[in-house]
């Protein structure tokens, strides 16, 4: 069954196109499906990924954005976990720092466990969830045209972007999961001492 507002995007050519050139953007990617797309298009230490953390994406990328104020902080993550983690929304609206970009690939569906009708599929709007929570700055995209003017935009404004993406699964591209091994590299990368 097509829910009215199921996207037909392919999620592995909407992460490749905003994680093109990525320069020295910080990625925070979320559980699952995010997780695979972004490490998919070439793992890199400057990577954050999470596994088994859903509903903390959003906001360990606003204490990354708060700890590296000169740094560029993408969070791409499902709408399942945002879901999941709907408070992070205000709070990140009420931090507003600069530097914090949100990208929630939108699938309808609770990916990781059997693909059920999440609440996007059943009316929830994302993006008008962050602007009633006070985001100055919410897309939606429903085209790769679309996709291709968010990749500025979620490099330069605080914005909270919804892709609306294919329910369709792709192969499972596994990065590292150690997370003291993640977390160190992270680390290391943005050149903070242990401690």
């Amino acid at each position: 069954m097509t829910l009215p507002n199921e996207g037909t995007l392919d999620r592995r050519e909407v992460v490749a196109t905003l994680l093109r050139d990525p320069g020295d953007l910080l990625v925070v990617s979320g559980l699952g499906a995010a997780t695979y797309d972004v490490g998919a298009t070439g793992d890199r230490p400057t990577n954050f990924y999470l596994w088994g953390a859903m509903g903390g994406a959003a906001m360990i990328g606003l204490g990354i954005a708060l700890a590296q104020p000169r740094r560029r902080v993408l969070v791409i993550t499902g709408d399942g976990e945002m879901l999941m983690g709907i408070g992070s929304i205000a709070t990140l609206a009420a931090q507003a720092p600069a530097n914090l970009a949100v990208a929630v690939l939108d699938n309808t569906r609770f990916g990781e466990t059997g693909s059920q009708r999440s609440h996007t599929g059943l009316g929830t709007d994302l993006a008008a969830v962050a602007a009633a929570c006070g985001w100055h700055q919410t897309a939606t995209a429903l085209d790769m045209a679309e996709v291709e003017l968010l990749r500025d935009r979620l490099r330069r404004e605080s914005l909270f972007a919804v892709i609306r993406i294919s329910p369709e699964e792709k192969p499972r591209f596994l990065p590292p999961r150690d997370g003291a091994y993640l977390a160190d590299r992270f680390r290391r990368a943005l050149g903070v001492a242990d401690g």
